[in-house]
């Protein structure tokens, strides 16, 4: 089976639509509340009635949104989302006075009636919540921003029906008068198949002529979406949008800048590398569409089922408890694998507390993909991990821990295709794709993050956010971190409209780069000594139980040192130097 068995949330749509119905009338319950949270018998109804809509919440915007991304051009499933989002801000409006009255305790009062077996996994949470307590408005203020949550997460939609609704398959004629159907799924795909470079700029510009043609509209969505978050900032009292992005889960700001300029000033095994790929395949300039070329090419197909299996022998060795929890991730209706018309581009896991994870890939048979199989599947290893060993409220993780359980499993699986690889051939393909992936992970993240920072410096010094002044941004860090200029290539200059986590999630990307830089000192220390495995896997259990600076520290990890970042670059030199060696042989 290689779709999603939504059965396993409902049995039918209208088991959907009835918890719908069935949340909208106990969300009445959270008033009752009011005036309750300074007593015992007030934060143990509190529990209950929580414990419920949560529950309910999530089991229904996860369907909702799943169902929507297997096709979102799907009126009726666009429909149930959006009522599911209406649903949620209304939510967020009705519980908004919560946090401000919990907070009109006493911290050590109420901290000692958390002491209750039923309230002890709230700990955390509230702890979190008195750290932030500066930012926190009184509960009238609460709901009036609150109330501005649908209007404001319009901005989102907006992006989401232009950018994929709004869009249509395009066919292009190459060089050998063959017809390619193009999508945003798989036009990479082919930049990696076609030997010739006007075909491959045929290709790239059919999908990015998109991005030109609504640069101007995709600008003043972004401005929305910034100016909403600069809003939040001066209502709340932060002293930057970075940080109110970084605060709540102590995020040191010195983190993210320590990761911008470590990237900034070792990009010359970066450079080095595109010099490489310049040289080698003879292109009197190099082209961004031209970065996915194969030093090597394999005859092997990576269907899903082989890609799955090879993930799966992978896992063993890491002991037969780790295996489990990758074979329960892979089961079968648990992994939409395919491309099909109006599917959300990219790849994703998502995770219910009862229901389990689940998968979505949009798989090409190719090396690449089988190592998305591997990433997805490290996300729901760590679900699965985070959900036996802690209590619902403690389960989730962040985001900043969330991509060191999947890059450390694409770690894992790199080593099993390097030594099932034994001609030269092969051994370049690996290579390739190691260097590839630090590429994409750690330098091209950080590249976006770089981007952020400074689109968002432009907000607060209150520049006007044109499709120009975002592209200029870019064009510069090409230059800056790859040594490509985009000057000389229409169209990829409005990379920033293409990456929909600036719009869905702002300064998310750059935690793939330190969750990369953490999850491979993390994954040196379980080669070295297997012991240090016990640490990773205790790292995983313990879901968002506590700040994520401390969880990576469990495994051993500091991020607020720059040692785990530097150790990136270093590896990326072994990998530039060791594939230099092979094609000279």
């Amino acid at each position: 089976m290689n779709e999603w068995n939504l059965e396993l949330i409902y049995n039918r749509h209208e088991d959907f639509l009835k918890e719908y119905h069935e949340f909208l009338n106990e969300m009445e319950k959270v008033s009752n509340l009011k005036g309750r949270l300074q007593t015992l018998e007030g934060l143990l109804e509190y529990e209950k009635v929580m414990k419920l809509l949560d529950e309910k919440l999530e089991r229904l915007f996860c369907y909702a949104y799943m169902k929507f991304d297997l096709n979102q051009k799907d009126s009726k499933a666009s429909e149930d989302y959006q009522r599911i989002f209406q649903a949620y801000n209304e939510f967020t409006a009705k519980s908004s006075f919560l946090k401000p009255e919990l907070l009109s305790n006493d911290k050590q009062a109420l901290f000692s009636l958390l002491e209750h077996e039923r309230l002890q996994k709230y700990k955390y949470k509230m702890e979190q919540l008195f750290r932030s307590k500066d930012f926190y408005l009184d509960a009238k203020s609460e709901q009036l921003m609150a109330n501005f949550g649908e209007a404001t997460g319009g901005y989102n939609r907006l992006y989401d029906k232009l950018a994929v609704s709004d869009r249509q398959q395009v066919k292009v004629t190459i060089s050998t008068g063959e017809v390619l159907t193009l999508n945003e799924s798989n036009f990479i795909y082919y930049l990696g198949l076609l030997d010739h470079q006007e075909d491959r700029r045929l290709v790239f510009e059919a999908i990015y002529k998109f991005y030109e043609e609504h640069k101007n509209t995709f600008a003043a969505i972004y401005d929305g979406i910034m100016q909403t978050e600069l809003a939040e900032v001066k209502n709340r009292g932060y002293a930057s949008i970075l940080e109110s992005h970084l605060y709540y889960n102590a995020i040191p700001k010195e983190v993210y800048l320590s990761l911008v300029e470590t990237a900034r000033k070792h990009t010359k095994p970066l450079q080095e590398y595109y010099q490489l790929r310049k040289k080698y395949f003879n292109l009197e300039t190099l082209h961004t569409y031209d970065r996915f070329l194969n030093f090597a090419k394999s005859d092997e197909v990576y269907t899903y089922e082989a890609s799955k299996n090879m993930v799966l022998d992978a896992c063993k060795s890491l002991g037969e408890d780790y295996y489990q929890h990758a074979y329960r991730a892979l089961e079968d209706g648990r992994v939409s694998v395919y491309t099909t018309d109006g599917k959300r581009t990219g790849a994703y896991s998502t995770s219910l507390y009862k229901e389990g994870s689940f998968i979505l890939l949009n798989h090409n048979d190719n090396l690449d993909s089988a190592f998305t199989v591997a990433h997805e599947a490290g996300h729901s290893i760590h679900s699965l991990y985070a959900n036996e060993h802690q209590d619902e409220v403690n389960a989730g993780y962040t985001i900043f821990v969330a991509e060191i359980a999947s890059t450390f499993n694409e770690q894992l699986f790199l080593d099993y295709v390097k030594s099932h690889s034994h001609s030269k051939n092969e051994k370049i393909v690996v290579l390739q794709q190691a260097i590839d992936n630090i590429i994409s992970t750690f330098y091209r993240q950080t590249l976006f993050a770089d981007y952020e920072l400074q689109a968002h410096q432009l907000v607060e010094q209150k520049q006007p956010i044109t499709a120009e002044a975002l592209s200029n941004i870019m064009t510069d860090l090409y230059k800056k971190y790859y040594g490509i200029s985009l000057k000389d290539e229409p169209y990829k200059e409005n990379v920033w409209a293409y990456i929909p986590h600036f719009f869905h999630t702002p300064f998310y990307v750059y935690q793939y780069a330190t969750s990369f830089a953490a999850s491979l000192a993390i994954y040196e220390n379980v080669k070295k000594d297997y012991k240090n495995l016990d640490k990773y896997l205790e790292m995983l259990s313990m879901g968002g139980s506590t700040y994520p600076i401390e969880i990576v520290k469990t495994a051993g990890v500091d991020l607020t040192k720059p040692d785990a970042f530097l150790a990136v670059v270093h590896r990326m030199e072994e990998l530039v130097e060791e594939l230099k060696r092979l094609l000279e042989e």
